[in-house]
């Protein structure tokens, strides 16, 4: 059922298969037959690489150049990819290069540096500052893993040495972590004086001193040079052996291993007992600490506020070269035909690594199947409202542009304005957006992401000592000043690099800049000319366009431009600097304000905004013009395993927008049913309001059409998500700081209102709105999808999306799929989709079992591989509409050569369903509302794919039209095709 495709292909559509322990790669090949007869033409994988055991995700990635066994190993994987080569489809993996999960008995760099140290191979590998502020890490990484502040830990015993093979290691738990060689004979001499009485001449114990003589001369890790390493190394591993030799063979020194380590090892209610294990602690390159030091202390950079994932120095050529080494095996292969990169935001230089990720395709093309044309590259790059991808090597982002247009083309702009009235008197909170994404970063970055910013502030600091005109500076009015240009930061990151910085990146900074000295006007407002002065350079490469208003501002700011050798180190200054504004971002928006800010839901997603939730036509059309232009393979997504709600759910949610009123008296006699579920928490009713007001929405976007399958099931997965949300919004709760008595109201709420009497009450209450809102809702849900697969873009379909997604933020939206459910479903509706007969209108009737949503999206997918230039390659054109109805319509026509097809879909038809109107179908609903066709579309009929129906347009001597009853006569969604002109 695939279609062949060559290795310089680029994906027609992508499916998202998120693998781990209960869905491994044998299950996914299970499912690549039904993808192909879906339409799919590639199949997406998440990270196949080792993980941390245990891992439902792949993004701990643990080593690079092992195909994870707990999803089948390579065994496995080459039939998954033997499948996917035999349905004729291309295999696009998603990599990790920002970081790797730090689980020392599966990272081997990982435990070589806990072992070894600056001169380990792991110390080149991590990004870590070996010369902190704090003295006592200096030459030592952190390590925040322990349940209780040290001493006590380690007066508990719950610190112990144990024997292995050679070797002696840290026990804590179920962790394993390694000890410095050099330090072992600290452990082992204990009770050598008896050991010695008691063997006198015996052989085994002068080949033990000789051991413990050669362990304790080995190179210390401070000592860099590479003849050292090399010493230490080669010294080390001949020690062990020796030692695990003698060991074994010699059971009174086992005997006497064991009593040293017991010794060691303390004997809890005798505090002294663990002064030598304290030492021998104190001797190791890593330091151990309670977790909640982590936040102020920790010295390597991680991936957002994960401490169990350590950031790469993936620039650096060794480390990528070492961290790629089966990806270009897989090329060489021809195994993968392209891959996704997660979160770029985080490497040093995104540019260099994607132009060193071509150079991998081009390798792999002279050595094996690879490709001769650049390699297919997407980035998980979220651009804020108004910012464009770099122009970078890749084909574009994975889409949550596209999603945020596509949601916001169904929100009523007026509406949304209506709503914000609600939540006000609703929640009585007034805060713009604004000001709460404001504040959010404000709170993360005194909080998760606070040693960073103290790591950024003394950088800052040591170059305003060398300037005698920013020596003044304290560090903190300069840590101060950085966190108010970070907090007011209008885009993730900047991207600056040792060559210079771009006007974008000016634009960026003076803003932000701007914004931070109007906050705050009693801050020094020369600690910001400085601050800027670091983050943007002056050199010698700055751009031309930027030299006149550079010069003006010398003569303000009294700056000279840099030397050369300065301009270099606040470059460097202000890539970590990026690096810094993009996890406070994430985790200030997404995973704060976000759950703060609850006025519509369906705007608060990954790469969106929800202080302006509504998309214009035009705005739509522009950006789809746009992504023709410069990235015309880009993804087109509707739901992600990061998505905060299902696409359905969206969809669902956006139709608040037209039925406020309704909304407004529902939600306020909701609150009154359930107000005395509400527990006094602190003396302040529990859940508060804005949290209510989230779970109200949650409820209408989630709510089955006929009630849950599962009730209990379906509560459980409410309280689940409202424990995240208010855990997210950091207001009562947090996850470090729990507030257990909040927790449990919100717990006891949802409980409850949808269960027992409470259920009782309210449940008759909110089924009918519900129901009523999912059915407007499904006509937004055809319609995006519908948009997606017409678009100018690569459709992505996240996994199970095909047919209704109404799944909440992770772990929901990972729950099993039901891959044979589907495939049955599509085999029953393959007649429909061959010969288009009448039934297409009676799915439409029964929406609720979503085979209609599966039958668009297997029509689409299959349209698009019938004519794959057409989709990638075919001009944009949109199409004007005239509406004698109170809704709208979206239309654009796609044309290459001779062939066009044109997308009609309606938005805000909430006016026109009433009556003998359950949807928005039929000429008589329409009225004579119309989309005009230029002359180019207009001398041709148009087949409609979806149900068979051949439409003529209209024509006059001036214009020419189709009506929009006749495109929605029996779908509210058409996909028209264009057949031979009639002149032929």
């Amino acid at each position: 059922m695939g279609v062949a495709m060559k290795a310089d292909r680029a994906p027609l559509s992508t499916y998202r298969l998120q693998l781990h322990g209960r869905f491994p790669f044998s299950a996914a090949a299970a499912a690549v037959p039904y993808l192909a007869r879906l339409g799919i033409t590639d199949c997406y994988l998440s990270p196949i690489f080792a993980a941390t055991p245990g891992s439902t995700h792949g993004y701990d990635v643990t080593d690079q150049n092992q195909i994870n066994e707990e999803l089948g190993g390579p065994e496995e994987y080459a039939r998954l990819s033997a499948a996917i080569e035999a349905a004729g489809m291309g295999q696009l993996l998603d990599i990790v290069p920002n970081h790797m999960g730090v689980d020392a008995a599966t990272n081997p760099w990982w435990r070589d540096l806990l072992e070894n140290g600056r001169c380990s191979v792991g110390a080149r590998f991590f990004d870590i500052d070996w010369a902190p502020v704090k003295a006592e890490l200096r030459g030592r990484v952190l390590l925040p893993i322990l349940g209780d502040q040290y001493g006590q830990a380690l007066e508990r015993g719950e610190l112990t040495v144990a024997y292995a093979e050679g070797r002696l290691e840290l026990r804590y738990g179920e962790r394993q972590l390694p000890l410095n060689p050099k330090e072992f004979p600290r452990v082992l001499r204990h009770g050598l004086d008896a050991l010695k009485s008691e063997l006198g001449d015996d052989p085994a114990l002068g080949e033990f001193l000789s051991i413990l003589s050669a362990l304790g001369n080995l190179p210390g890790s401070d000592d860099l040079s590479p003849e050292a390493i090399a010493e230490r190394r080669r010294e080390r591993d001949i020690a062990r052996e020796r030692l695990a030799r003698i060991v074994d063979a010699s059971p009174r020194l086992r005997r006497h291993v064991d009593d040293a380590i017991a010794a060691v090892n303390g004997e809890p209610g005798r505090p002294s007992s663990f002064d030598t294990l304290h030492e021998l602690l104190e001797a190791q390159s890593y330091r151990l600490a309670y977790w909640r030091t982590a936040a102020h202390e920790i010295n390597y950079r991680r991936f957002f506020d994960v401490d169990a994932l350590a950031a790469l120095r993936v620039e650096d050529p060794e480390v990528f070269e070492a961290t790629h080494g089966l990806l270009v095996e897989l090329l060489q292969k021809g195994l993968v035909s392209g891959v996704r990169v997660d979160h770029p935001d985080g490497l040093f230089d995104p540019r260099q690594y994607v132009d060193m990720l071509q150079g991998l395709a081009v390798r792999a093309h002279r050595t094996g199947a690879g490709t001769n044309r650049p390699f297919f590259v997407v980035v998980e790059k979220i651009l804020s409202t108004g910012e464009s991808l770099p122009e970078w090597r890749v084909d574009g982002t994975t889409g949550y542009t596209f999603l945020r247009h596509v949601t916001g083309l169904f929100v009523d702009e007026a509406g949304a304005r209506r709503l914000r009235r609600i939540y006000t008197r609703f929640t009585g909170l007034r805060v713009p957006f604004g000001d709460v994404a404001y504040e959010s970063k404000r709170l993360v970055m005194d909080t998760a992401l606070a040693s960073e910013l103290n790591v950024l502030a003394h950088a800052i600091d040591r170059i305003g000592e060398k300037n005698r005109k920013a020596r003044d500076f304290t560090l903190n009015s300069l840590r101060d000043a950085i966190a108010e240009i970070v907090a007011c930061f209008p885009v993730y990151r900047t991207y600056v690099t040792l060559d210079g910085w771009s006007v974008s990146d000016r634009q960026t900074v003076e803003t932000a800049v701007r914004l931070a000295r109007r906050r705050n006007p009693a801050l020094e407002a020369s600690a910001f000319e400085f601050l800027r002065e670091v983050f943007l350079p002056r050199g010698a490469n700055e751009p031309a366009e930027a030299l006149p208003e550079m010069e003006a501002e010398e003569r303000r700011n009294g700056y000279p431009p840099a030397s050369e050798a300065e301009r270099r180190e606040r470059l460097h200054v202000s890539m970590k600097f990026q690096q810094y504004t993009a996890p406070v971002q994430a985790k200030g928006i997404e995973d704060t304000a976000f759950y703060r800010y609850n006025v519509l839901l369906a705007a608060n997603e990954v790469g969106g905004d929800p202080a302006r939730p509504d998309v214009s036509p035009a705005a739509f059309h522009a950006a789809n013009r746009s992504r023709r232009e410069r990235f015309p393979r880009e993804m087109l997504a509707t739901a992600t395993h990061d998505a905060k709600l299902g696409e359905d759910v969206r969809a669902r949610l956006a139709v608040l927008s037209e039925l406020t009123e309704e909304w407004s008296r529902v939600v306020s006699r909701w609150r009154r049913i359930n107000r005395s579920h509400r527990t006094l928490v602190d003396g302040a009713p529990a859940p508060d309001r804005n949290d209510e007001y989230r779970f109200y929405q949650t409820l209408v976007g989630t709510f089955p059409p006929q009630g849950p399958a599962s009730p209990e099931e379906y509560v459980a997965r409410l309280r689940e998500y409202m424990h995240k949300s208010i855990k997210e919004a950091k207001i009562h709760t947090t996850w470090i700081n729990e507030n257990r008595a909040y927790d449990a109201a919100m717990a006891r709420f949802v409980e409850r209102s949808l269960t027992g009497a409470g259920g009782a009450r309210f449940l008759p209450l909110l089924a009918p709105f519900a129901e009523r809102v999912a059915r407007h809702g499904i006509v937004n849900s055809l319609a995006q999808v519908a948009l997606k697969l017409a678009s100018p873009g690569v459709p992505d379909f996240y996994q199970g999306t095909e047919l209704w997604d109404l799944t909440l933020v992770d772990p929901d939206n990972r729950r099993p799929v039901d891959f044979e459910q589907r495939a049955r479903l599509l085999q029953e509706l393959e007649c429909l989709l061959t010969q288009r007969s009448p039934g297409v209108s009676e799915l439409l009737e029964a929406w609720p079992d979503g085979r209609i949503k599966l039958f668009l999206t297997a029509a689409g997918l299959r349209l698009r591989r019938s004519d794959a230039a057409l989709f990638l390659e075919g001009a944009y054109t949109p199409l004007e509409t005239e509406m004698t109805v109170p809704a709208d319509v979206v239309a654009f026509a796609r044309s290459l050569d001779d062939r066009s097809l044109i997308s009609i879909v309606p938005r805000l038809t909430v006016p026109l369903c009433s009556g003998d109107h359950v949807f928005p179908v039929g000429p008589d609903c329409w009225k004579t509302s119309r989309i005009l066709l230029p002359p180019a579309l207009a001398a041709r009929p148009y087949r409609n794919v979806l149900t068979g129906e051949c439409i003529d347009p209209t024509r006059t001597a001036t214009q020419a039209w189709i009506f929009a009853g006749e495109a929605f006569r029996v779908l509210p969604v058409a996909l028209l095709v264009g057949e031979p002109p009639l002149s032929e």
